[in-house]
């Protein structure tokens, strides 16, 4: 059956402390999960209904094989996870102290595997024709993933649906000069951009909601999406802009709440939902996810998304 889904980026293991609130270094035990933003993304889709790929790369090591399984597990297709002979499987290690966001501590030195894509590992025919297609910012922080992503990119012509994830982690950029200017290259290129208040002021200059809609959409992005947190999420169209109240809930852990919004957005664009309806589900599948401790494992389904709402 073919993709409706392929997502490009991160991939990695996560290991969450099994005592809240506590420090990495009082950690003694850890728990163990999928994660990778664009990983959590094609997973949150499948829990949806989707038939999702991720075009990554791990390491040769267990790790690696460990993400392969997951991902089959999950029901998203491992055929586009490549293996970086030379480099370790990334791993990261997230405090939950404090719970709402929570610290990341990232072991991807000299470079992550997901950083070397290189353009014979791409299925163009795929990208060309995917109904959607998501990408990162932080699949720009680095070659030769930049260069293939442009790639990419080009090769999609800014086809319906092809999303980018601003995904701005300061870690992997020299500066944020250097992430606006790339940030700008992609503006040209996509026809979705959701990020929150801190990622859309490094793309846009601003982190205004309405004004940073506005500047999204000069570059002729069909649809902009900015979370506010507590204020909610903005969506804007050329037709219009509207504002999803938040979904109340006691945080566990805020990480993989982006992730669970992105898979719910990709669920509304696939299934033609009003940019408002889409926002609305995303928020709620977001808000369920940081009731949650892991990421992919603690992604919703259709049924706990509809008995939320």
């Amino acid at each position: 059956m073919s993709l409706e889904l392929l997502t490009v980026g991160r991939v990695g293991v996560d290991l969450y402390p099994t005592r809240s609130g506590v420090p990495l270094s009082q950690a003694d035990t850890f728990a163990r999960s999928l994660g990778g933003t664009a990983t959590n993304v094609a997973v949150a889709a499948a829990r949806l209904g989707h038939r999702t790929a991720v075009l990554t790369k791990v390491g040769p090591d267990g790790f690696g094989g460990y993400v392969r399984d997951a991902l089959t597990g999950f029901g998203v297709a491992a055929e586009y996870v490549g293996t970086a002979q030379d480099l370790l499987t990334p791993v990261v290690f997230c405090a939950l102290d404090p719970p709402e966001d929570p610290p990341l501590l990232f072991y991807r030195l000299p470079t992550a595997p997901d950083l070397t894509l290189i353009e014979d590992d791409v299925p163009w025919d795929v990208v060309r024709d995917v109904p959607a297609l998501w990408v990162t910012g932080t699949g720009m922080s680095a070659e030769p993933a930049r260069g293939t992503q442009r790639a990419v990119l080009e090769h999609r012509a800014r086809r319906a649906h092809t999303v980018l994830d601003l995904d701005y982690r300061p870690m992997f950029w020299p500066d944020q000069d250097t992430a606006r200017a790339e940030y700008r290259w992609l503006l040209d290129h996509v026809g979705v951009v959701v990020g929150n208040r801190a990622e859309v002021a490094v793309a846009t200059g601003t982190d205004d909601p309405e004004e940073a809609a506005n500047r999204l959409l000069a570059h002729g992005v069909e649809l902009a999406v900015v979370k506010k947190g507590a204020d909610g999420v903005l969506v804007a169209t050329v037709d219009g802009t509207w504002t999803v109240p938040p979904h109340p809930v006691d945080v566990v852990c805020g990480l993989g709440a982006g992730d669970a919004f992105g898979g719910a957005l990709v669920h509304g664009l696939l299934s033609g939902w009003p940019p408002e309806t889409t926002a609305r589900y995303a928020n709620v599948a977001g808000a369920l996810v940081a009731g949650r401790l892991a990421c992919a494992d603690a992604m919703p389904t259709t049924a706990e998304l509809e008995e939320a709402l």
